[in-house]
């Protein structure tokens, strides 16, 4: 299940596919607006993320027959995309805290994790392109910033419609799903 924004999907696919992903690439190119300014490397993965932005909007929004439906998943959308940057921006700075608080900076982060580029440790932390399971473990264990800190726990509104089916299918109240924050809620 996807529960974040990977840009280089995006990039494989050629193409926005949705409403959430296309809240997503907003919040993402301004991300980039910001990231931009301090690696100039990062443009033209802006240039190429806009560019996909135009598309979609002229795809799916430049139409005067916009009706209630599309408004509504893009209203859904856009607050499934805020709750995702807000965990992003919560998770990085967890991370900085403790990367301070053991004397170390991005860069040892990166190399910790393995990895080779500053630019992509930066897409990582401002959440551009999502850690591996592996890379939140090992946060995990040598941060020591609890998992569900660390993984973001969104459920895509299809699978919400899933479970919700299914609820219904088994017969029980015991358990629901919150439109409030989009877990699951044992009551």
């Amino acid at each position: 299940m996807k529960t974040q924004f990977d840009i280089e999907k995006v990039f494989e696919a050629g193409k926005l596919k949705n409403e959430l992903e296309y809240e997503r690439a907003l919040i993402a190119d301004r991300k980039l607006r910001v990231l931009c300014k301090e690696n100039a490397r990062l443009k033209p993965l802006r240039k190429q993320l806009r560019d996909l932005i135009e598309k979609y909007e002229d795809k799916n929004w430049s139409s005067s027959t916009i009706d209630d439906v599309q408004i509504k998943e893009s209203d859904i959308a856009e607050l499934i995309a805020e709750k995702e940057r807000q965990f992003v921006f919560q998770r990085k700075g967890l991370i900085k805290a403790k990367l301070k608080k053991f004397a170390l900076n991005q860069q040892d982060l990166m190399t910790l994790l393995g990895h080779k580029s500053k630019t992509h440790m930066s897409e990582l932390i401002n959440g551009i392109v999502p850690f591996t399971i592996n890379d939140l473990i090992v946060i995990n264990r040598l941060l020591k910033i609890e998992l569900s800190k660390l993984v973001p726990t969104t459920i895509s509104q299809k699978r919400r419609i899933q479970i919700r089916k299914s609820i219904q299918v088994i017969g029980t109240t015991k358990i629901k799903l919150s439109a409030d924050d989009f877990d699951l809620v044992l009551s």
